[in-house]
């Protein structure tokens, strides 16, 4: 009984990224806009990478990867309840935005008010790499 105890724990407890490797040291980050800045419509949304290549999605190349951006939703890692798992691949929605060919930069229709932005590095399956390379979370206001 206290092995499946302890398997049951082992299976509930929270993955973070997928099983691709990233590199020491890689990042993301925005170029534009930056946190706190207040921008005129539409917003011009423009991807760092540091560490690593960019590459279309489906591409099985080492350190490289796609950009994902997520607006107005919870961070990477943090769902509705706190524990949102991300070994799988991250939705294509209003809210997640996937850069499969390789984009480095888009232009959104935002409304006006405030919004948070994300960027997430996705590898070819469009899962997160171990650990996540993941920008932090800013925050614009549109007018």
């Amino acid at each position: 009984m206290r092995y499946f105890v302890a398997a049951l724990c082992l299976a509930a407890a929270p993955v973070w990224a997928g099983e691709t490797p990233a590199p020491e040291g890689a990042s993301v980050y925005f170029i534009t806009p930056t946190d706190g800045e207040a921008v005129s419509g539409p917003v011009t949304v423009r991807f760092g990478l540091t560490g690593m290549g960019v590459a279309p999605a489906g591409t099985e190349k080492e350190n490289t990867g796609h950009h994902h951006l997520l607006i107005d939703r919870p961070p990477l890692g943090e769902g509705e309840d706190g524990m949102e798992e991300l070994d799988y691949a991250i939705l294509n929605d209003d809210h997640n935005r996937h850069f499969g060919g390789g984009q480095t930069e888009v232009v959104l229709e935002l409304e006006p008010g405030e919004h948070t932005l994300q960027l997430v590095l996705g590898d070819a399956g469009h899962v997160p790499f171990d650990p996540p390379v993941a920008s932090d979370v800013i925050t614009i206001t549109v007018e």
